[in-house]
C-alpha cells in the first residue's frame, strides 16, 4: 500500500463539518448518531462505553489508526460489512489523509 499522505488540518477540519459533525463529535464523550472520536486514535472498534454498535462494528476488533481509518474512511460499509453507519466514504486518498489529521489531533485533546 502507497504511503497516506501527510493531511492538512484545515482541509480536515471542513472536511469534518460538512461530512462528519452532524453524527460525530471529536471534543467530548458525547455521542450522537454515531460514538465520539475523542480518543479513536489507538482505540478498539466497538469500544465507547454506552455506544451501541452493530455487532459487526464489535466483533471487528481494529485497533483504530492512521493506515485502518485510511483504508476505513474510502467504504466503511465494505471495511465493516454491517456497520451501521451510512456514510458512503470519501474516494479521494488526500480528503482521507486530511479528514485523519484533524481527527489525530482534534481527538488527542481532553475532552471538553
Amino acid at each position: 500500500m502507497a504511503a497516506i499522505p501527510d493531511g492538512d488540518y484545515e482541509k480536515g477540519k471542513k472536511i469534518f463539518k460538512q461530512r462528519c459533525a452532524q453524527c460525530h463529535v471529536v471534543d467530548s464523550m458525547a455521542t450522537k448518531t454515531g460514538p465520539t472520536l475523542n480518543g479513536i486514535i489507538g482505540r478498539k472498534s466497538g469500544a465507547v462505553d454506552g455506544f451501541a454498535y452493530s455487532a459487526a462494528n464489535k466483533s471487528k476488533g481494529v485497533i483504530w489508526n492512521r493506515d485502518t481509518l485510511f483504508e476505513y474512511l474510502l467504504n466503511p460499509k465494505k471495511y465493516i460489512p454491517g456497520t451501521k453507519m451510512v456514510f458512503a466514504g470519501l474516494k479521494k486518498a488526500d480528503e482521507r489523509a486530511d479528514l485523519i489529521k484533524y481527527i489525530e489531533v482534534e481527538s488527542a485533546k481532553p475532552p471538553q
